[in-house]
């Protein structure tokens, strides 16, 4: 009896060490106070509902990415900052730092726009890039793939079919990818894992049993060539 009592304790200190092993701590820092981007920040958005959004854009990527812990980076802290900068935003080294002057210039509804913008760029963050061999366009296709699933595509964006590449990056690639998500559920997903260790072209074939120019053909098809 004893014996099975100590197995038990075992296996619940396993199980909570697990879960601090893969808990992810988010932090939220206003540095643009005083500024025009950095009181709409205040107002309209806040800290406490961008940490919420950091976390909740956690658990929407893992979700959409079929990740359990052990297929996750190995990331315990997330910074998001608001600055005065130029451009929107941009991840690097687990921070998020976003623009305290796109803030004060957006003329539309900017907490939903932030929203997705902290959604792009926390894929960012978890996605993988095969070592480094993954085009940009295609990085930053998948971040927007994963906002657009979130139902936080802007009206701003290009329509699905527009766009001149496969690779072209942002929204254009985002739609791509939903096209060929709906070939088969769960492609994106799939494609990440195996961009854990590198990236071939190939990969589509491998997953769709085309190559990506011609998932493209097909896909401009489907919308007129538009």
């Amino acid at each position: 009896m004893a014996t099975l009592f100590l197995l038990f304790l075992h296996s619940l200190i396993a199980m909570a060490a697990s879960r601090r092993i893969h808990a992810v701590e988010y932090n939220v820092t206003n540095t643009a106070l005083g500024t025009a981007g950095g009181t709409r920040f205040q107002n309209e958005i806040g800290i406490p509902y961008t940490k919420q959004t950091l976390q909740s854009a956690s658990s929407f990527i893992w979700q959409t990415f079929k990740q359990g812990g052990a297929e996750r980076k190995r990331i315990y802290k997330v910074t998001a900052i608001i600055e005065s900068m130029d451009g929107v935003a941009y991840a690097i080294n687990n921070e998020i730092h976003v623009s305290a002057n796109y803030i004060a210039g957006y003329s539309g509804n900017v907490k939903t726009e932030i929203t997705g913008v902290l959604y792009h760029e926390m894929v960012h963050i978890w996605q993988w890039n095969g070592n480094g061999q993954t085009p940009g366009g295609l990085i930053e296709g998948i971040a927007d793939f994963v906002r657009l699933k979130a139902g936080y595509a802007p009206s701003h964006w290009k329509k699905a079919g527009q766009g001149d590449r496969w690779d072209q990056g942002y929204e254009v690639t985002a739609y791509f990818l939903d096209y060929c998500n709906s070939l088969k559920d769960g492609f994106v997903a799939e494609l990440n894992r195996r961009m854990r260790t590198g990236y071939s072209s190939n990969l589509f074939v491998e997953l769709l049993g085309k190559t990506v120019d011609q998932l493209w053909k097909d896909y401009k098809a489907k919308y007129g060539g538009s």
